[in-house]
């Protein structure tokens, strides 16, 4: 959708390249979002109900807790689902 656009952007494979628990804290704070919100549930056993820094610490070891797209401009970021929602940052620019 970004490359139709024309728009550039940085990919970063969450597998080769997880976000550091500083990362992910950091990523939250331009969400305004806590790391429930953000939580893929899976068989890891994670809920949600888990302390914030629980959370985030798994989310670290375990990048496919996270979910994804998460798209970031500046201070701001949204959560990319759908994928269309990645033009929100662009819109206020």
């Amino acid at each position: 959708m970004l490359d139709q656009r024309g728009i550039e952007y940085r990919y970063r494979e969450y597998n080769r390249e997880p976000l550091s628990e500083k990362e992910i804290r950091e990523v939250l704070r331009k969400l305004g979002l806590r790391p429930r919100a953000v939580l893929r549930k899976n068989d890891l056993g994670f809920t949600g109900d888990e302390p914030d820094r629980e959370l985030i610490a798994a989310m670290a070891r375990h990048p496919g807790l996270l979910q994804r797209p998460i798209g970031v401009l500046g201070g701001r970021a949204v959560v990319g689902r759908p994928p269309e929602r990645l033009l929100e940052l662009l819109e206020e620019r």
